[in-house]
């Protein structure tokens, strides 16, 4: 069982709530998904004082565990602002905390993400930090007190998968106790499915499952895919040769010539 900050949850696979076609439509693939956990904005939440109460309220019926986010913050002083406002409003020390450095790339900018994790996990949050799959970053990380880590599979909404899966593998070997959970570019089951297999804890996705033609469909697909590759990892896959390995045994067989 997965857990996070001390808190277990069955599902390995998380959810961000924008971008969907309807709240109907939200609800209905958060729960074929099986996710237990779902992101949600501050900007979101408080764009308009009556859309926001409704959409917390559907957030409250679907009963996960909240994740605010701090999406769109170019700067340690937001993110650090909008991750005290979020936990006021949604009762969580939970906070993925996301400083902005690129707005074409949305890459983190990493020295402002461990300025701000520091300052948060000092304050009691307990940050889930979105980086890159730089280790040198995810040390710092870790030093300043998140005990969770997110890198990234590709630019958020991509839909590249996983670009760099040498230094994910890194990741993992290096900090075999820490969870991971590969946080944006995730466009079909099947990247979700290879990140698990490699030993990833978790994935993140949003615009996979909100923009597909069937977005309940798609949920239910990335579920069963991140089950299947879980499954996969703990039996253990089996690593690529470079030459053929038969499976029939040449050797002991019995030749027959026909003259």
């Amino acid at each position: 069982m997965l857990s996070f900050y001390g808190r277990k949850v069955d599902s390995r696979l998380l959810m961000g709530t924008s971008m969907y076609p309807s709240p109907d439509i939200l609800q209905k693939a958060v729960r074929a998904s099986r996710a237990q956990i779902v992101t949600v904005s501050l900007r979101r939440e408080s764009a308009s004082r009556q859309s926001g109460q409704g959409f917390w309220k559907l957030i409250r019926e679907l009963d996960v565990h909240i994740l605010p986010n701090t999406a769109g913050c170019k700067s340690v002083r937001e993110a650090v602002t909008t991750a005290q406002m979020a936990r006021e409003l949604f009762e969580t020390p939970w906070i993925k905390l996301e400083v902005i450095a690129n707005d074409d790339t949305l890459q983190p900018d990493l020295f402002g993400l461990v300025e701000a994790a520091r300052i948060l996990a000092a304050d009691g949050f307990e940050v889930f930090p979105y980086t890159t799959e730089d280790l040198g970053a995810a040390e710092r990380l870790l030093e300043a007190g998140c005990k969770v880590l997110m890198p990234w599979g590709a630019p958020i909404g991509s839909a590249r998968g996983l670009n760099n899966p040498y230094a994910l593998k890194t990741l993992r070997a290096w900090f075999p106790d820490i969870p991971l959970v590969v946080d944006a570019g995730i466009g079909a089951p099947s990247h979700a499915a290879k990140a698990l297999e490699m030993g990833c804890d978790a994935v993140l996705l949003n615009t996979a499952i909100a923009k597909a033609a069937d977005p309940v469909k798609m949920a239910r697909a990335f579920a069963g895919a991140i089950e299947a590759g879980r499954q996969a990892f703990e039996a253990g896959v089996l690593e690529p040769r470079d030459m053929a390995s038969p499976s029939t045994p040449v050797a002991g067989t019995p030749f027959f010539r026909l003259d």
